[in-house]
């Protein structure tokens, strides 16, 4: 097993206007611009399969003050569908991106009043060591969905806005145990919580039918609540695989990149579990330069690995 990962650098997140992105990400929730590219990205795209051409801009976006669980947005020259259009609560997927807030009622109405359309109210919850917290789901753009969350009697670090992103970001899979195995023993994140939640209240936030649960497991740095993989196993429910979709040019939710100071640790444990791995050699990258790999979860989540240059 290798030292462990830790928290994710970003999440890839496509899009068919980086302009409306920006409204939502930078503009209300306060992330931070880090780096913007426009115009084609050879490098890039050859990563990710595209034409030469097939990347316009690009923007790269973190919560002031903390370097993990970043966002990377790229507008396609040609965008697919969004990953999660038309899809069903408990489909298969990349489902949501987990935004940590401060006194989520009064942001909830903040956001309303800026004309976000919500499925239910935000709703309390106990989490299963005691602590509550607060939580509200909201579409974004692309298809995306958004979990709202406010930790109560957390000393998170946020924005100036009072945001904070990307928490947990939250993939739906079959088998939530062998999910676990994998990023826990080949990847060397901890587990930093495991609950079955079911009732009324859970099927009403989240959208589920009557008599459904979710089997989570947040995985990640023990002492960062940034940049962590939330897995989820939808329990009563019979989903369709979307993985396959989860890939440039479409846009939404696509796959997260960790960036380390020596890859062959990662090789070695990902050798040992037999995964197969992609070398892409040095990239060139609005995040950053240096030798990248890539590789799938059982579930199929595509995650990229970045071996950052001096």
């Amino acid at each position: 097993m290798p030292e462990g990962l830790g928290a994710f650098a970003h999440v890839t997140v496509g899009t068919a206007d980086l302009d409306l992105a920006l409204g939502l990400w930078r503009d209300i929730f306060g992330l931070e611009v880090i780096a913007e590219r426009s115009g084609a990205d050879p490098a890039l795209a050859a990563v990710w399969g595209l034409p030469a051409d097939g990347i316009a801009r690009q923007a790269l976006l973190r919560t002031p003050g903390i370097d993990v669980g970043g966002m990377h947005f790229v507008e396609f020259r040609s965008p697919g569908v969004p990953v999660r259009e038309g899809a069903e609560v408990f489909d298969r997927l990349p489902k949501n991106l987990d935004v940590y807030t401060t006194d989520l009622p009064a942001k909830y109405e903040d956001l309303k009043n800026r004309g976000i359309k919500f499925r239910a109210s935000w709703t309390e919850m106990a989490s299963p060591d005691g602590s509550r917290f607060r939580e509200v789901q909201m579409p974004g753009p692309d298809a995306t969905n958004i979990a709202v969350l406010e930790i109560l009697g957390s000393d998170y670090r946020y924005g100036p806005s009072g945001y904070a992103a990307i928490g947990p970001l939250i993939i739906v899979v079959e088998d939530a145990e062998i999910e676990t195995r994998f990023f826990t023993k080949a990847l060397g994140l901890a587990s930093v919580m495991v609950d079955l939640l079911s009732g009324p209240e859970v099927e009403k936030m989240v959208g589920l039918p009557p008599g459904a649960g979710l089997d989570f497991r947040v995985l990640g740095d023990p002492e960062d609540p940034m940049g962590r993989i939330e897995v989820i196993e939808y329990q009563q429910t019979e989903g369709t695989d979307r993985y396959a979709l989860a890939k440039p040019p479409h846009t939404g939710t696509l796959h997260v990149t960790w960036q380390v100071d020596d890859l062959a640790p990662l090789r070695a444990s990902l050798d040992k579990w037999g995964v197969p791995i992609t070398e892409h050699g040095p990239v060139d990258a609005i995040f950053g330069r240096g030798p990248m790999i890539s590789f799938y979860s059982p579930g199929g989540f595509r995650i990229e690995v970045q071996e950052l240059a001096d």
